[in-house]
């Protein structure tokens, strides 16, 4: 940069003068040492000129030297002062651009919280959904609790997820397909639901099932609607698999099916490795006590969406009221 330069010239430029200021100093003491070596039992001699000269000179450079050495003072300070305004303007610089990457890698709609969003799926095809960006561990239990506003116009609300692993394409999947009733299947095997989203509202469902003895039960609004057992007794949910919202899978992340998807809003999927209680379960139903799934959680940076699909900033208990 132009004031490194600067900085650097006026550093050798200060060397030399002041070299040459030591030099001075040094022939004007060896100047006043003369008279100790003259002879002092000689006659006493006229003073010769060359010296006096000398001297005059010599005045005449120290006071070139000092003004020098002044003026450079002068200039380091004007850089010392450059410089700092220049390494401010250079930071403010980069707090901009800084501040302009962290307005392109989030959006102009960056979600505050994290968990303030929602998925938008505005028209029935096989191309819109949405990708959660985590796998899953092996599960011998869960709750999965969502908002939901489906558009589907009175017939089937399609899939809000599916969960496929390789060789199995049903490993979890929610499911209202044409005017049969919604659906809950694990490992293939089918519990029907007693639900009903037909009526273009939020509602808030959680499905939770066990792998002991297959239990399964399903709150709307936070109340109980149905319960059963024998549901894919003793299987556990495999790991690694694909999770995917408002698409059906028939293979592993897709081969989607239009008739068979959502069409909707979708917030706070959360998911849990065990059985949320009642109490929890209508806490967060009506936002008195909301909770993140601790083996999925509801986040901006783990949901992608694809096709079309929409990510915008929403809070559900807030909004749901107004929408």
């Amino acid at each position: 940069m132009g004031w490194q330069v600067a900085v650097e010239e006026w550093k050798g430029s200060w060397w030399l003068w002041w070299g040459l200021l030591s030099m001075l100093l040094v022939l004007e003491g060896r100047q006043q040492e003369l008279p100790a070596r003259v002879n002092l039992s000689a006659a006493p001699a006229p003073a010769p000129a060359v010296p006096t000269a000398l001297h005059s000179k010599m005045d005449e450079l120290e006071g070139q030297l000092l003004a020098k050495v002044l003026a450079l003072e002068k200039e380091r300070a004007a850089l010392s002062h450059s410089s700092h305004q220049q390494r401010q303007e250079m930071e403010q610089e980069l707090d901009a651009l800084q501040g302009r990457v962290a307005e392109l890698e989030h959006g102009s709609s960056a979600y505050k919280p994290p968990d303030a969003f929602k998925v938008s799926i505005p028209i029935r095809n096989n191309y819109m959904y949405a990708r959660v960006r985590k796998a899953l561990p092996e599960l011998y239990a869960f709750t999965a609790c969502m908002w939901l506003r489906s558009r589907s116009g009175g017939t089937g609300q399609g899939t809000p997820f599916s969960y496929s692993v390789p060789g199995q394409a049903n490993e979890i999947v929610l499911l209202e397909a044409g005017h049969e009733p919604m659906e809950l299947l694990i490992n293939d095997k089918v519990a029907q639901l007693p639900m009903s989203l037909k009526d273009n509202s939020w509602h808030h469902i959680c499905i939770a099932w066990t792998t002991r003895d297959g239990l399964w039960s399903a709150y709307q609004d936070g109340e109980l609607q149905g319960s059963g057992e024998n549901l894919a007794a003793w299987h556990p949910i495999k790991p690694h698999g694909i999770l995917i919202l408002g698409q059906e899978q028939d293979t592993l992340g897709g081969r989607f099916d239009a008739t068979q998807a959502f069409v909707g809003d979708i917030a706070q999927f959360n998911l849990w490795d065990h059985v949320l209680t009642p109490a929890q379960v209508l806490g967060i139903a009506n936002c008195t006590a909301p909770l993140l799934g601790n083996v999925l959680p509801w986040e901006d940076k783990l949901v992608e969406t694809f096709g079309g699909a929409t990510k915008a900033a929403f809070d559900v208990c807030k909004g749901r009221a107004k929408a």
